[in-house]
């Protein structure tokens, strides 16, 4: 299990290249914060919707041919994590 502190160094690396994101990246530190909170997904066809104690997000994931998500997927995530006191600016 990776501590906290792992965790936030993670999503600070994350900030620090918002237009240079994949999913799977967002996908792993969601995947370490349910050993710490309560942490839910779902997914279709066109995007993946985040839940991290009850603060939502959500990232398109339909656009084939690149590994990177939009900036604006990475923003959101960031605001998600700074209302639970996982980011700060």
């Amino acid at each position: 299990m990776p501590n906290m502190e792992k965790i936030k160094q993670s999503i600070r690396e994350i900030a620090g290249r918002k237009q240079n994101v994949t999913l799977a990246e967002i996908e792993r530190v969601m995947s370490q914060l349910k050993d710490h909170c309560a942490v839910s997904s779902v997914e279709n066809d066109h995007q993946r919707m985040y839940a991290i104690d009850g603060v939502r997000f959500g990232i398109c994931t339909h656009h084939p041919g690149t590994k990177q998500i939009k900036a604006i997927y990475v923003k959101q995530f960031l605001r998600a994590m700074a209302e639970t006191g996982w980011y700060e600016d």
